[in-house]
């Protein structure tokens, strides 16, 4: 079972009327378009997560990292179309996090912990790029069915969180 993100950064969905496809083909398809791009510091991975409680139903999702950053992919069937959404989010805190709450290692360890610009900026493009990579495969599907492409507003993610403080 997959471990959720500790914070979503960005969130995205779209819903395609009249699109029926195999979600292990869209994943497949994802995954070339993203290695086509030459990101570095990747691991893609196939994770499950409970539609439910812990006896439901799983989903698969194409889970797409980069350091301290998780994108989780999907893509499945919903009545007469197909859905597609992708979450990005920071990794689980691990030790460091633990560490973190302890006030003398605090002092010690924030400063090595730190969220600089660099940091932000490639989580942008990092989000940006896979997700590009996602809304590629979409338009050549569409397009090859001769269905109704994405409009502008729904090709954008909603973005969260991205700068707390």
């Amino acid at each position: 079972m997959a471990v959720t993100p500790k914070t979503v950064l960005a969130q995205w969905s779209a819903l395609v009327e009249g699109l029926q496809w195999s979600p292990k083909e869209f994943y497949g398809s994802v995954e070339q378009a993203i290695q086509r791009r030459q990101l570095p510091d990747l691991f893609v991975s196939r994770v499950n997560y409970a539609e439910g409680g812990p006896f439901s139903a799983k989903r698969e999702y194409l889970r797409v990292t980069r350091k301290d950053h998780i994108f989780d992919i999907c893509g499945a069937p919903f009545g007469t179309g197909f859905f597609f959404s992708s979450w990005l989010g920071g990794r689980p805190g691990g030790c460091l996090g633990l560490l973190l709450v302890i006030p003398a290692i605090n002092i010690l360890v924030a400063p090595f912990a730190r969220e600089t610009y660099y940091k932000y900026d490639t989580a942008m493009m990092f989000q940006e790029s896979v997700h590009n990579a996602v809304l590629e495969v979409i338009d050549s599907l569409t397009s090859a069915k001769g269905i109704r492409a994405l409009s502008e507003l729904e090709r954008k993610p909603v973005m969260r969180n991205f700068l707390r403080g």
